[in-house]
């Protein structure tokens, strides 16, 4: 059952497309044409749609830009309709309205259900809507690393619940190889760090600073300094406020004082704010009596040692030698150490730690080649039905004597993980090396199919891999370009009965130059180029009756008035309707 259904794309400016739009439905559609009337550009198009490349030459010559649209109806609750909605994609009567332009500049926007989104957007939209499946695609199929792909695929949660596992240990097992090449390759830079930490500690220690010392020292420093006139002002001025003992005619502040409360004293209770005044006077009495008191012991406590001054300045030498190395002030001396005490412990850990880690990478290879192993087992027995299946599809495909098979095989290396009892490289899908192989008939060696496929057989191994795929992971939507190359005659009928067997379940499209192929289809557009050589909206048509016989004709013979070709088309047509 279809669930997503590509119906229609508007193709503006690209390549030698005007203006044009393609109406789809589900089924099997072929879309024919003379060479160069622009087929392809129905591929490009929805590669375009699917988050590919923006390549500013495709804008057809005079355009600002190229624009393609596309219309795509999606289930309720399916994994796109899902993540478009995340991206605030709005569905216009559940169909999901794609929108995408390339400026001739280069320049690329891409829109989704009216929002302007990134155009990786699309892209992951493309794994749950449509496969496409182009000559490039034939030859990622000859790359090892495609062909481990596509067997993970197929095999499934076998191989992909222990792939997780086996990819997290992976990315964990390098980050610890990294840590501990660190760790062992810079040991001797590590080392004299230490050392410098050490001796910059030990200096502290044995000066052993408190905070805020520096600021109380400078201030000591100041008044030793002066303790000559600081203890004269001090006795002048306690003189001037108490009397000297010395000049009993002396006049001081605190007899003067004294006898200005007198005075008031005998008239205070005749007037409230005289009483205040000498109320006031007494404070003065009180304070100049405290002042006089704190400047006599001033003087009997002023240190004016030469030894202590000394002893201040040799501390504030020793001070100033760390300042100058481990920062302006003694709190930043003090931060200084406190900082460089951690990291020597972290340095002088780096021991314990490389144990640490060397025990967690043992662990964690022991881990990998547990994994590997599954991942290689799973893999292996995947594969033979792989292999099967696909065969049995070759047989279809008019390669009745062809066998598929899977080469799974690791490189040996005293460095790596451990799979069957040897020690084999890894890497971050694990350890197995896959290749494809092919025997195109009995008695032929497997090879590579790189090496052992001509172009048709290789088209044919590809439609049936993505047959066999249809029947474990479908996709909703297929689109073949020139899937058929190289293949003709009976082969190119078995390849057209596999597609529309295929479009039973699924959308199929196809770009195609064979009429084996096309009489399969459900319905056949034709795309053709005006006088002046480009595609407007009538050069995309669909094709019915008679002008379908014309069409097939064509492609048969070249001609479409040629009688052969006629009954040649007609009786292609019959044998399709036939095999529905």
């Amino acid at each position: 059952m279809v669930f997503h259904v590509l119906e229609e794309m508007r193709i503006r400016s690209l390549g030698v497309i005007d203006d044009a739009v393609v109406e789809l439905s589900p089924g099997f559609t072929a879309v024919t044409g003379e060479t160069g009337a622009g087929k392809t550009m129905v591929v490009t198009s929805l590669g375009l749609l699917l988050g590919g490349r923006a390549d500013p030459a495709l804008v057809r010559i005079g355009a600002a830009s190229a624009v393609v649209e596309g219309r795509v109806v999606v289930a309720p609750g399916s994994a796109a309709a899902r993540r478009a909605e995340e991206a605030g994609a709005q569905l216009d009567d559940g169909a999901l309205l794609i929108s995408r332009t390339v400026s001739a500049e280069g320049r690329s926007r891409a829109h989704l259900g009216g929002r302007n989104v990134p155009v990786g957007l699309l892209a992951e939209l493309a794994d749950d809507l449509v496969a496409v499946h182009g000559q490039t695609d034939q030859q990622g199929l000859l790359k090892p690393a495609r062909q481990r792909a596509a067997l993970d695929r197929y095999a499934g949660d076998a191989v992909a619940v222990p792939l997780a596992a086996y990819g997290g240990a992976y990315r964990r097992l390098r980050a610890l190889d990294a840590e501990l090449e660190e760790l062992t390759t810079r040991a001797r830079e590590r080392a004299q760090e230490a050392d410098l930490l050490r001796f910059g500690l030990a200096e502290i220690e044995a000066v052993a600073p408190r905070a805020g010392e520096d600021a109380e020292l400078a201030a000591e420093a100041e008044r030793l300094g002066h303790a000559e006139a600081l203890a004269s002002a001090a006795a002048l001025a306690h003189g001037a406020l108490a009397g000297d003992p010395e000049d009993p005619e002396a006049v001081d502040a605190t007899t003067l004082v004294a006898g200005a409360g007198r005075a008031l004293e005998a008239v205070r209770s005749h007037d409230p704010d005289l009483a205040a005044l000498a109320d006031r006077i007494g404070e003065i009495s009180i304070l100049l009596a405290d002042v006089a008191g704190e400047l006599a012991g001033y003087a009997d406590d002023l240190d004016a040692d030469p030894r202590r001054l000394a002893a201040v300045e040799e501390r504030r030498a020793a001070l100033t030698g760390l300042t100058r190395k481990y920062g302006e002030d003694v709190a930043a001396v003090l931060a200084w150490a406190e900082e460089g005490a951690a990291r020597l412990t972290e340095l002088d850990g780096d021991d314990d730690r490389i144990a640490e880690l060397t025990a967690e990478r043992d662990a964690l290879r022991a881990e990998l080649s547990r994994l590997a192993q599954a991942l290689s087992d799973a893999r292996t027995e995947a594969a033979a039905r792989f292999a099967g299946a696909v065969t049995a599809e070759l047989a279809s495909l008019a390669m009745p004597h062809a066998r598929v098979s899977f080469d799974i095989r690791q490189t040996e290396d005293p460095d790596g993980v451990e799979v069957g009892g040897r020690r084999v490289a890894y890497g971050p899908s694990g350890a197995d090396e896959v290749e494809l192989l092919l025997a195109p008939h009995p008695g032929a060696p497997p090879r590579p199919i790189a090496k052992g496929a001509s172009g048709g057989e290789l088209s044919r191994v590809m439609l049936a891999v993505e047959v066999v795929f249809a029947g474990t992971d479908p996709v909703p939507t297929y689109l073949f370009d020139e899937v058929d190359a190289g293949v003709g005659g009976k082969a190119a009928v078995e390849i057209g009965r596999r597609l529309a067997r295929l479009a039973r379940t699924a959308q199929v499209v196809v770009v195609t130059h064979l009429p084996q192929v096309a009489a399969f289809a459900d319905r056949q557009l034709l795309v053709e180029k005006t006088s002046d050589g480009s595609v407007t909206r009538s050069g995309v048509t669909l094709l019915e009756g008679e002008d379908r016989v014309r069409e097939l004709s064509r492609m048969l013979a070249g001609q479409e008035d040629s009688e052969a070709a006629r009954a040649h088309a007609e009786e292609l047509l019959a044998t399709a309707r036939a095999d529905r």
